[in-house]
């Protein structure tokens, strides 16, 4: 590490602490040639993948557009924040574990629609008409009697 005050290449570790979230790390450290004193701090870094789009063009990988996505395909149903914020992580989390570094718009929008399907069929019908570009009522149909599921028939009691 280069000193800050006299440039000198190098430095010693005098102290190092972990900060109480676990995700960094301080350290103290000693100028060799000029005696001087400072603090540095270590950090992971994780780079997310660009978002290469069916355009061609690509951009960052933003979580709030997920969110949004889901806010959108779940508007005025009954699903708790934390179920939706539970679902986000896993896509954030299996995009960083891809190790890639593009990833296709495509690849995301199938891993909200599992989610979504998972989370609510109301809100992954939403997802799809939008997703899927459906054209007709047909479309609707498809998808609803894809998520749909026999009922099972009741018996009837036994009467005495």
């Amino acid at each position: 590490m280069k000193c800050p005050f006299c440039g000198h290449a190098d430095t010693q570790v005098v102290d190092s602490r972990a900060s109480d979230e676990g995700d960094s790390v301080k350290r103290r450290r000693r100028c060799l040639d000029c005696d001087k004193r400072f603090t540095t701090w270590e950090k992971v870094e994780l780079r997310m993948p660009q978002v290469v789009k069916a355009s061609g063009t690509r951009s960052e990988f933003d979580e709030r557009r997920l969110r949004t996505s889901f806010s959108r395909a779940l508007h005025k149903r009954a699903v708790a924040t934390e179920q939706v914020d539970a679902a986000i992580q896993r896509i954030v989390q299996r995009v960083l574990a891809s190790g890639e570094r593009e990833i296709a718009s495509r690849t995301i929008g199938e891993m909200v629609m599992k989610e979504l399907y998972k989370l609510d069929k109301v809100g992954y019908i939403r997802f799809a008409s939008v997703y899927r570009s459906f054209q007709d009522v047909d479309d609707f149909r498809d998808a609803i009697e894809e998520v749909a599921k026999p009922v099972p028939k009741r018996r009837r009691a036994a009467v005495r």
